[in-house]
């Protein structure tokens, strides 16, 4: 069976950090462009990062997050990475990873529509 879980999540304090991880099982994730999103209590599932496929590892973030979270994988490998630091309360949300719909892309998008297959999510909340 197709399955990504993310794993990692928890409660951090303002200023924290935390490490989040995305595992495929079934199929090979190196193939394929992976994006992280998070959806806030009332807000919309929004992309923040996502990693390319190929060896040279293209990346995009959302603005507002750059300088704080940092996609990485290795090459070819099953599992994707996010690293959260100087965590905000206003970072509280449930995080997934999720697969883009075609392998092979060597850049990637952070538009939720372009991912064909999720996993089930992770809670971080982030409060003192």
């Amino acid at each position: 069976q197709l399955q990504l879980v993310e794993s990692g999540g928890g409660l951090v304090q303002p200023g924290g950090s935390l490490r989040l991880s995305c595992e495929a099982s079934g199929f090979s994730l190196g193939s394929y462009a992976v994006g992280w999103f998070r959806q806030a209590p009332g807000k919309e599932r929004e992309g923040i990062a996502c990693i390319g496929h190929g060896a040279g590892m293209m990346t995009n973030y959302v603005d507002s997050l750059v300088g704080r979270f940092t996609i990485s994988r290795e090459y070819g490998k099953n599992t994707v990475f996010l690293q959260m630091d100087k965590l905000k309360p206003e970072d509280t949300a449930v995080y997934y990873c999720a697969r883009d719909w075609r392998a092979g892309s060597e850049n990637c998008s952070l538009w939720k529509g372009r991912y064909n297959f999720w996993g089930q999510g992770t809670q971080v909340t982030v409060s003192s």
